[in-house]
């Protein structure tokens, strides 16, 4: 699929985030009608982009998707990105999150991030939108 399509995906169905700047590749999930997608990219943290490294920016499932649809999109990103010649794969959750879906596929919790403040750093620069999202701690997951 191509990653126009997973990004008017995610703005229809995605809970808190907005569509992605930029991406390598995009996934979806569907039976007779796409019920889920993942964009997966470039780190968005500059010192994890060795090349090597990809991160899952987004997965988005609609709220009647089969079960287990999160974890085929995390795996399929995985499989997808080792075949690439990828060492290595990073995503972001909540910390409110449970964080099954990518337990149940082998990733583990490598760290914490702390939440952004708005009008501060990277967010103040001309065409970068806050969003409330940022204020909120994650835990950073990693695949290898």
């Amino acid at each position: 699929m191509s990653i126009h399509e997973a990004n008017e995906f995610v703005t229809n169905f995605h809970r808190h985030s907005k569509p992605t700047r930029g991406a390598k590749y995009a996934i979806g999930a569907s039976l007779d009608k796409l019920f889920g997608v993942a964009i997966v990219g470039r780190p968005v943290a500059r010192r994890l982009d060795d090349g090597f490294t990809a991160e899952v920016l987004r997965v988005c499932v609609v709220d009647n998707a089969p079960k287990n649809t999160c974890s085929f999109l995390y795996g399929r990103c995985w499989r997808i990105w080792q075949q690439m010649g990828g060492l290595k794969m990073i995503t972001y959750t909540l910390q409110k999150e449970s964080g099954a879906s990518l337990r149940g596929v082998g990733w583990k919790i490598i760290g914490e991030t702390g939440g952004w403040k708005e009008n501060k750093g990277w967010t103040t620069r001309p065409n970068r939108d806050w969003l409330p999202i940022y204020g909120q701690l994650k835990f950073r997951w990693e695949i290898k």
